[in-house]
């Protein structure tokens, strides 16, 4: 008897989000959605699983990936500077680049069980969430819900629509999916090098994983309006075109 399997969704939205996938030296970017290897981080961090524990971490690691575009923000670049807290020595200088105000809905399939502890140690997390970096907190809580017997391109399908208020208004045709491929599936797919083979410090590895990019209707707007406070809800309807001005 096999055990049931299921859907973990997640809210990724913050006022600055940064998910790396090929960074180097003083130049530190980022892809244009979450990666499968930093929302993974982020589950193991909750559930205070270690980053040299590669035996706990492969389950989390065999999940199943998949993430929406629902707001898909601004690309802003930090010239970043630092000293040595305690020697003042200069750090090397390097550009970092976030997504501003941005919103994604990321959801993992796999062995219920699992994604149940996942979700419990997102409500009660023993290091808590960021967007890529610990410099990004979220802007509400990361669990979004938790479905038994469901597949992620049909919850990233029907989950309600994430953007903030003010973005909601433009009405794009659709919203962008970037899903793992199903074993059974024979569409066309790319290739991103964010599957985790090891988080550890000493022998950090990804390795290829393939990709479906497909494009779903608007789904619903939240029934009720979201009870966490959006700063970007005090600028004018317009206030997109000053950030495009001042992003990348």
């Amino acid at each position: 008897m096999t055990s049931a399997t299921g859907v973990l969704a997640l809210r990724l939205a913050g006022p600055l989000q940064s998910w790396g996938a090929s960074s180097r030296f003083t130049r530190r970017t980022t892809e244009s959605a979450p990666t499968k290897s930093g929302v993974i981080g982020l589950l193991a961090a909750a559930a205070g699983i270690g980053r040299d524990d590669d035996e706990s971490l492969a389950p989390l690691t065999a999940l199943r990936f998949g993430v929406r575009i629902d707001q898909p923000g601004t690309l802003t670049r930090d010239f970043h500077t630092a000293h040595h807290g305690v020697t003042g020595k200069s750090m090397p200088l390097s550009e970092r680049y976030y997504l501003a105000d941005a919103a994604f809905v990321a959801a993992v399939e796999g062995d219920h069980a699992l994604l149940t502890m996942l979700y419990g140690a997102l409500r009660n997390p023993v290091y808590p969430p960021y967007l890529g970096r610990r410099s990004c907190p979220p802007a509400q809580p990361v669990e979004l819900d938790l479905r038994r017997n469901a597949r992620v391109e049909d919850v990233l399908r029907d989950l309600p629509w994430q953007a903030s208020k003010w973005y909601r208004k433009r009405l794009p045709g659709g919203l962008t999916v970037l899903r793992e491929k199903a074993a059974d599936e024979t569409a066309p797919a790319d290739m991103l090098p964010d599957q985790p083979v090891s988080f550890s410090a000493a022998h950090r590895r990804h390795a290829l994983r393939t990709v479906v990019t497909e494009t779903v209707p608007l789904p619903a707007v939240p029934v009720r309006p979201s009870p966490w406070h959006d700063p970007f809800e005090a600028l004018p309807d317009d206030s997109s075109v000053i950030l495009d001005e001042e992003g990348a």
